[in-house]
């Protein structure tokens, strides 16, 4: 409930130098003033905002630790309510007894992304804002940090907004003009109109192209390793990691089970995928491993097909060939340091993107780096740029454009201006959803469920 206060732990739980509980609510004060004493012997609720007391912290009577209560005070506090912050030795134990002490007089536990959906309520942020925040804690590169931070501080938000202002003022005018004809309105331009709304479709149709490029940065590209037995996937899974991952020895078929890791290349979050060797075997354990590697490749967003330069095409690389031809992908040629005797022709008939390299020795990795970024066309990303960042977002623009679209034709066709108004007005709709102007409790609860607790 929104007039519940709530507590919870806000930092990692686990051994560090501080750990911090979070109060918030209309009596968080006075929760914290029951269980914190300073050595001033000053009541937090005599405090100014924005002010830090040092003290100790009481469970049930027993000192339990030294602390710094931290007080802000609504509604200049990240949620927009009162805010006492308890920041105490870290560790498990003590953070979770000063929880304890909290619940004990009047808190109760804080949901999955409560504190910041408190914020969102009460208008501190709006909810591309909102959603910004985990991903600047979930940022695994600089490129997805500064991503995440220029939404977070109103980048998306600003062009969005600066969108449907426009819009609403035109959709004003055609209701205007069309409820009252008696009146002295000026009369509307058909091609003034047409190129507003053409300029609106345009930048929210750059939003939508620009999509993909912030998923690769910020969410990474889900990345299979594949190719025969022994052509060097393990060794090359191991350089674009950067350590030794994968097993790798001179047997074949060493790598017997998906191995998985998370490697960085060029500010691109790829989730690696090393695969058992796929080509057709009798043995039961190695087939176990091969179907696996088969079913990893069928849902991966990149595909990185290796082949030994070395030996010639057969049936298990046609095969392999064949299975990869709708995907998009890089083949590897491995093993460029011998002679080579691969036919390249026909992997070229499957893939523009290819990489001639020597994975022991580190040779091509440059170039395959390249063919990764101009994969996920991140080569020109501005990373403080208007980026969004979801699925739910990108979806509500693109229901955006097709009404202005939608409205363009109307216009165009010669249709009533209600018409046009009508489409203008979904346009306007979906902005607002987007924003967070206008939202359903679901989807509210939804965006906020994904959340960790504590923030």
């Amino acid at each position: 409930m929104q007039n519940s206060t709530i507590a919870a732990i806000s930092t990692a739980q686990g051994l560090g130098g501080i750990g911090v509980i979070r109060i918030s609510g209309e009596k968080a004060i006075e929760i914290a003033d029951k269980i914190f004493k300073a050595v001033s012997n000053k009541k937090l609720s005599d405090a100014k905002g924005y002010t830090a007391h040092f003290g100790h912290v009481f469970f049930e009577g027993e000192k339990l630790d030294e602390c710094i209560a931290t007080v802000f005070n609504a509604p200049h506090s990240y949620t927009g309510e009162d805010v006492v912050e308890l920041s105490c030795h870290g560790g498990i134990y003590i953070t979770k007894q000063v929880l304890r002490a909290a619940f004990d007089n009047g808190a109760v536990c804080a949901q999955a992304g409560e504190f910041t959906k408190r914020a969102f309520l009460n208008g501190k942020l709006d909810l591309t804002q909102a959603e910004s925040v985990m991903d600047i804690i979930g940022a695994k590169s600089g490129a997805a940090a500064k991503s995440a931070l220029s939404v977070h501080e109103g980048a998306l938000s600003k062009n969005i907004n600066a969108v449907k202002d426009d819009l609403v003022l035109r959709a004003a005018h055609l209701c205007a003009w069309a409820d009252y004809p008696e009146e002295d309105i000026e009369e509307i331009e058909f091609e003034a109109l047409k190129k507003a709304l053409s300029e609106g479709a345009h930048k929210l149709q750059n939003l939508i192209k620009n999509y993909d490029k912030g998923k690769a940065i910020r969410q990474g590209i889900d990345t299979v390793i594949v190719g025969k037995p022994n052509v060097g996937k393990s060794t090359l899974m191991n350089l674009i990691t950067g350590y030794e991952k994968s097993i790798v020895t001179q047997i074949a078929g060493t790598t017997r089970d998906i191995v998985e890791e998370t490697a960085i290349v060029r500010d691109i979050t790829l989730h690696l995928s090393d695969t058992a060797g796929i080509h057709d075997t009798d043995n039961t354990i190695e087939k176990i491993g091969v179907d696996k590697a088969k079913n990893r490749l069928g849902t991966a967003e990149l595909v990185i097909a290796v082949f030994d330069s070395s030996k010639a095409l057969d049936d298990d690389d046609f095969a392999l060939l064949n299975s990869i031809k709708d995907s998009t992908c890089i083949a590897v040629i491995n093993k460029d340091d011998l002679v080579q005797k691969i036919d390249v022709e026909k992997i070229k008939e499957v893939t523009e993107h290819i990489v001639y390299m020597s994975a022991k020795d580190s040779k091509g990795l440059t170039e395959f780096e390249d063919a990764v970024e101009n994969i996920a066309g991140t080569a020109d990303f501005d990373p403080s740029s208007a980026v969004l960042s979801n699925e739910r977002q990108r979806s509500l623009a693109k229901f955006a454009y097709d009404s202005l679209i939608e409205a363009i034709s109307a216009l165009e066709f010669g249709m009533t201006y209600d018409a046009v108004t009508v489409a203008l007005e979904e346009a306007i709709s979906h902005l607002c959803e987007l924003t967070g102007e206008r939202v359903t409790e679901t989807v509210v609860d939804n965006v906020f469920h994904q959340f960790c607790v504590g923030k």
